[in-house]
């Protein structure tokens, strides 16, 4: 299975999604009604009223749409891999290690806002990693801003996204003030019309529409699942970032440079679940993208492939025996 991930085929679009639907089968199996809560911001709350109003038992039609998502998202982050080359070889191993990653925690299988925000800040990642071809980069500039915007109206942390941004600018570019300006511009956008639109309906107040905040610690259920789970997330990132440290010299200065904004990405994303803090997972789901992209350098880098063939067997074993001899994923 690894081998046949290794290759770029697009038949592999068709054998991904086969291999997505056997690892997020309990989904179906056991989908949860979803309802929005005050962490949730406004698009995302409009968005499941707009399910609800078509069937008030979203159940089956939400694992559906959080499915396709996760789909998506996995063929974004193979895109960026392959695009900006980030690895030597152009894979459909990051789509592969994305699923499999996000098949680890259950919460992260399920509809919500921080899945829905993942979809825009993958999508802001490509066309940051874009500017270091632009010439002009205003437009573009305007529209990871614009992006950013958007997607912290599904889920407000994600807003915190404009520091990787902002260094990322300076990562890639030469520091131009004028950039940032148009990068906070397009991420005030949103807010602006937001604001007219309350204005004009007579809604407009501080609690409509500044989004609600809270930081605190989140509450981890410490599980011998969840170590597991930890463990099998870690070891391969871990490993996938000794090669790409031994690999460094050899890339270009823009893949070092893509590669250091992601860890930065991964770093901010740590800190991004203890505003508007829950119980569940879900709010971790942003770290499933850069540690994607890692774990895909273990399998790619790695030489001895039944070394990689262990691991992925044993990383698809688990999430079976988690999913069908467990409770987890029918709470």
């Amino acid at each position: 299975m690894v081998s046949m991930f290794r290759q770029k085929s697009p038949g592999n679009i068709i054998v991904l999604l086969f291999f997505g639907l056997l690892l997020k089968l309990p989904v179906f199996l056991h989908p949860k009604q979803v309802v929005a809560t005050q962490n949730d911001e406004d698009f995302y709350q409009w968005l499941i009223q707009a399910i609800n109003s078509f069937n008030r038992n979203n159940a089956v039609f939400c694992a559906l749409l959080a499915f396709l998502l996760l789909y998506i998202q996995a063929l974004m982050v193979n895109y960026l891999v392959n695009e900006f080359r980030l690895l030597t070889k152009q894979t459909f191993l990051p789509a592969m290690t994305y699923l499999l990653l996000t098949s680890l925690l259950p919460e992260w299988n399920y509809l919500s806002s921080p899945l829905v925000t993942t979809t825009f800040i993958v999508w802001i990642l490509i066309k940051l990693f874009n500017l270091y071809n632009i010439a002009s980069a205003r437009g573009a500039i305007y529209n990871i801003g614009l992006l950013l915007g958007i997607s912290s109206y599904f889920y407000f942390p994600s807003a915190s996204f404009l520091l990787c941004m902002i260094l990322g600018l300076v990562i890639l570019k030469p520091f131009r003030l004028n950039e940032v300006f148009l990068l906070l511009m397009g991420c005030l956008t949103p807010y602006y019309f937001i604001g007219a639109w309350l204005f004009l309906k007579g809604n407009l107040s501080f609690a409509t529409f500044i989004p609600h905040v809270s930081v605190q610690v989140p509450v981890i259920k410490n599980t011998l699942w969840l170590a597991l789970s930890i463990l099998l997330l870690a070891i391969p990132f871990l490993i996938g970032g000794y090669f790409i440290q031994n690999h460094l010299p050899k890339m270009l200065i823009q893949v070092r440079k893509a590669w250091s904004i992601l860890l930065l990405f991964l770093v901010l994303a740590f800190f991004v679940p203890f505003v508007n803090t829950t119980s569940s997972f879900s709010n971790w789901i942003l770290l499933a993208v850069p540690f994607a992209c890692f774990h895909a350098s273990t399998y790619h880098f790695a030489g001895k492939k039944w070394i990689t063939n262990i691991l992925f067997f044993l990383t698809v074993g688990y999430i079976l025996y988690q999913q069908y001899a467990t409770p987890l994923w029918q709470q």
